[in-house]
């Protein structure tokens, strides 16, 4: 006799992949042109000594010291070490100014004291609605910083406040997190071709250089 209690789970896993499989086909289909345009941006800063700020809470914090230590570390080849921060991993930043400005302003205040023109933020939030994460977006574009959002299914106040946003078009947190769990490496491998296709730096804001098309085409 089947275990009824095994067959939920089975059913429960395969709606969960399922799910993740109609997310992705989505994704495939909608954003891989603006990975490749942001890996190509990314490109144009790091190498020229820009650096890259990122932030998120919960499951969206691990996915952004994901990315940034996939810059700072290597992702599949060697390369130069870039600079990349995850704001959230500083800790006595985030209890100090938690509790002398609130929560609502533990990013935006590191993004005030580190973020210079022409570098690039990179917010993650499944939702699209942590106040803290929007109050960093609109600090990091009054800096003159390059915003970009990875959120859940539009519209959402970050993808609003981003200069530009990727949002994940799916009903579940978890599907949402994985997805930018492939986002955040896609955005490692187009960084990663442009930069070794050997293309001149380029000012943040202009086009990303065709290599990096080509490689996620």
């Amino acid at each position: 006799m089947t275990d009824p209690l095994a067959s939920l789970a089975l059913e429960a896993a395969q709606r969960h992949c399922q799910s993740l499989q109609d997310a992705l086909g989505r994704f495939r289909r909608q954003n891989l042109d603006r990975i490749a345009h942001w890996g190509g941006e990314l490109a144009a800063v790091l190498p020229v000594g820009g650096r890259l700020l990122a932030a998120g809470n919960g499951g969206s914090a691990a996915q952004a010291q994901h990315l940034t230590a996939e810059l700072v570390g290597r992702y599949q080849q060697e390369r130069p070490a870039y600079s990349a921060i995850s704001l959230h991993a500083e800790t006595s930043s985030v209890t100090a100014i938690g509790n002398d400005y609130g929560f609502d302003q533990v990013y935006a205040r590191q993004v005030a004291a580190h973020g210079r023109p022409g570098d690039v933020l990179v917010l993650l939030s499944t939702s699209g609605r942590s106040a803290n994460l929007i109050a960093a977006a609109v600090t990091g574009r009054a800096a003159g910083l390059r915003v970009w959002a990875l959120t859940g299914p539009r519209p959402n106040p970050l993808a609003e406040a981003a200069d530009e946003a990727l949002c994940v078009d799916a009903d579940s947190t978890a599907t949402v997190q994985e997805a930018h769990l492939l986002a955040v490496h896609l955005l490692c491998e187009c960084f990663d071709a442009a930069v070794s296709s050997g293309v001149p730096a380029r000012a943040a804001g202009a086009a990303a250089p065709v290599a990096a098309h080509r490689r996620m085409s």
